[in-house]
């Protein structure tokens, strides 16, 4: 029995370099919904459209009474459809790369990809829902904070998929001990909760996504936003000496020339997004070093992730021997 994604991979072969930018694509993608995300509630159109899954009660598309805050929302969500197919590249040029197999002939498929493209899938998919839920309950913080976060936990999904696709498919091998592995993990946990810090931030202080929900102000997280911020800071610090820490270890052990260099790139990094933290809350947090410090956070992330990939390998490992009959029926 034929499926669509067999019948397609007898007729498009992709190379590995496809498969790569298909990946990058998808990794660009999952970081752009993020900053639309931020346009959305930087211009105070959380609730552009009314409803979810429908822009308005009676409309699938927002109105001309609703203005440039609808087409805003509704601009978001329609980017949700591209997203999906980067996605689906990515998915489906892994799974039409044909493979060596032990007894020479090509197999497809490169699974490890393919299993981590319907990752994103489902992922873009569980956060679709999760923004409808944002709008339903009329801009809650904390779900805009975990939509957010799942946005984010899709970035490093994106990330993982194209660092997998530039290597092999064998089991890790680590390069360096395991503390210095410990320490990269460490790092990247404490960068993991500097992001968690900044939602709350926003949740509890300027730009709630919309000027009302009902009539009523937007309900904003009940915690002294001074705190808060307070609390960010302490974790940017803790994560600024992380990033020193492992770039010294790094250099001590003689770690991979990548892992290194990725350590000096993530305290360039940071220091940018410390940079306009700072900036940004001594002026009342302007619509646009907001907008830039969402993006800083997304590479902030992406850089603190690529660190430990950079600390193992993984080697070529040819595909298993698979009956002819067994890939017409795949």
């Amino acid at each position: 029995m034929h499926t669509p994604s067999s019948l397609l991979a007898a007729r498009w072969q992709p190379t590995a370099a496809t498969v790569r930018r298909a990946a990058l694509a998808a990794l660009v993608m999952s970081v752009v919904i993020v900053m639309t995300g931020g346009a959305v509630r930087l211009t105070a159109s959380g609730l552009g459209c009314s409803t979810w899954p429908r822009c308005t009660a009676d409309s699938l598309t927002p109105t001309a009474e609703m203005g440039l805050h609808g087409v805003i929302e509704f601009t978001n969500r329609m980017l949700t459809y591209v997203l999906c197919a980067a996605v689906a590249w990515v998915t489906l040029a892994a799974r039409c790369l044909p493979q060596p197999s032990a007894g020479g002939t090509p197999v497809p498929w490169r699974r490890s990809i393919t299993k981590l493209g319907w990752a994103q899938f489902w992922l873009v998919m569980s956060n679709a829902v999760l923004g409808g839920i944002t709008v339903l309950t009329g801009l809650n913080p904390y779900i805009v904070g975990a939509h957010l976060i799942a946005a984010l936990g899709l970035v490093w999904v994106a990330l993982l998929t194209w660092e997998r696709a530039k290597e092999g498919d064998g089991a890790p091998e680590p390069l360096v001990s395991l503390p210095v592995t410990r320490l990269a993990n460490v790092l990247v946990l404490a960068i993991g909760l500097l992001v968690v810090a900044g939602t709350l931030v926003t949740g509890a202080g300027h730009h709630p996504g919309a000027s009302s929900s009902d009539g009523k102000p937007v309900y904003r997280i009940p915690i002294d936003y001074d705190r808060l911020a307070q609390l960010h800071t302490d974790l940017a610090f803790l994560s600024f000496g992380l990033a020193i820490a492992a770039i010294f270890v790094f250099a001590a052990v003689k770690a991979p020339p990548a892992a290194r260099a990725r350590a000096k790139e993530l305290l360039v990094v940071l220091l940018a997004q410390g940079l306009i933290g700072f900036v940004q809350y001594f002026t009342d947090a302007p619509e646009i070093l907001v907008g830039l410090h969402m993006l800083g956070a997304a590479l902030v992330w992406i850089a603190a992730l690529r660190i430990p990939l950079a600390l193992r390998r993984r080697a070529e490992l040819p595909a298993p021997v698979v009956p002819a009959q067994e890939l017409q029926d795949a």
